[in-house]
């Protein structure tokens, strides 16, 4: 049996003891005083993730809507703007996260950068990796945190599985399968939501930018894609499966897919020379060697927007590196674009750029 993993003791530590003292950053010890931008679905997810924290708080925000700013900035208890540059002249706001459209991620986080503020950015980071690279630009120019919203990395399983290949107990890794889907096709989500230029390539925005950035943090940036979108419906109410292959720069294969329409489906499979990793539901590892019976495992399920807000404040206080490195940002964006692109191709293999 494979020994537990001191970071995944530390994670489901700080989801059952969120009242420890701070030890103190740049903020002095003290709470972090956020402002969001973006109330709809999403941003009222993150509100509530953060409602228990003891290392952020959100205290003002930012909508276009009235009838939306009214009724959650209502049951939040919020200060209200009607856009961000009101909001970044408010010298109380010490960090911003934002829950917006994909397409409007850089300009947002540029503009945040010159305030002089860190960003939390919600995924996709952005939709091409030219944007991706000039907003990690603006925030290294203008000196502040850049953290990104990519909430799985947070899950004790992931961790797990990176302490395993660490270890090099599956020997030469040779290839990975991956699906996630969420049934989220009939949800009534903001209009923006079912455009092509916000959410293109099926279910790749809503969930399978996931699993990129899980391929990307265990395995290494992404050569080339092949992919195949069969669509029966378009959004709303969207009937496709997104299938793409992988090569990896390492030299790995690789596959991914995605239903919008079906119940929730977690699968990551990691499979090597010596042994395979498999999770599944995001809690269960089963780790295969050889003959043996098959390691079984249930990991603890934790509160990952809850993690992913503390690592932020804990980043802005200069308490802990924010764990995606933007190198990783930009790395995924690179092989999502690429992804959009070959579906726009009808499939075509692309070479991913960078």
């Amino acid at each position: 049996m494979w020994r537990p993993c001191m970071r995944l003791c530390a994670t489901v530590r700080a989801v059952a003891d969120r009242a420890n003292v701070f030890r103190c950053g740049k903020t002095g010890g003290k709470m972090i005083q956020a402002g969001l931008v973006g109330m709809g679905w999403w941003g009222e997810r993150l509100l509530e993730a953060a409602a228990g924290s003891t290392k952020i708080k959100f205290f003002h925000a930012v909508s276009p809507r009235p009838d939306v700013r009214a009724v959650v900035a209502g049951k939040h208890g919020l200060q209200l703007s009607p856009d961000i540059a009101t909001m970044l002249r408010n010298p109380a706001v010490q960090a911003v996260v934002l829950a917006t459209p994909h397409s409007i991620h850089r300009a947002q986080i540029e503009e945040v950068a010159r305030a002089g503020k860190p960003v939390f950015c919600e995924k996709p980071f952005t939709l091409t990796r030219a944007d991706a690279v000039a907003a990690v630009a603006a925030c290294k120019t203008a000196g502040v945190v850049l953290a990104l919203g990519h909430n799985r990395r947070f899950l004790p399983a992931l961790t797990e599985i990176h302490k395993i290949l660490v270890a090099g107990t599956l020997g030469k890794l040779l290839h990975v399968e991956a699906h996630l889907s969420n049934q989220n096709s009939g949800v009534n989500f903001s209009p923006w939501r079912y455009e092509e230029n916000e959410s293109p390539a099926g279910g790749l925005t809503g969930t399978g930018v996931h699993m990129l950035d899980c391929f990307v943090n265990l395995l290494g940036p992404v050569a080339r894609v092949t992919t195949q979108l069969v669509s029966w419906k378009p959004s709303p109410g969207a009937l496709d499966s997104l299938s793409v292959l992988l090569i990896f720069r390492n030299g790995m294969s690789g596959t991914l897919a995605m239903v919008r329409a079906t119940p929730v489906v977690w699968r990551l499979h990691l499979f090597g020379t010596d042994a395979n990793i498999e999770n599944h539901d995001e809690t269960e590892l089963v780790l295969r060697r050889g003959d043996q019976k098959p390691e079984r495992r249930s990991l603890p399920a934790v509160d990952t927007l809850a993690l992913e807000l503390d690592a932020f404040a804990d980043a802005v206080a200069a308490r802990a590196p924010y764990p995606i490195p933007t190198a990783q940002m930009i790395d995924t964006v690179a092989v999502f674009e690429a992804i959009t692109r070959s579906v726009a191709a009808g499939g075509r293999t692309m070479e991913v750029e960078g």
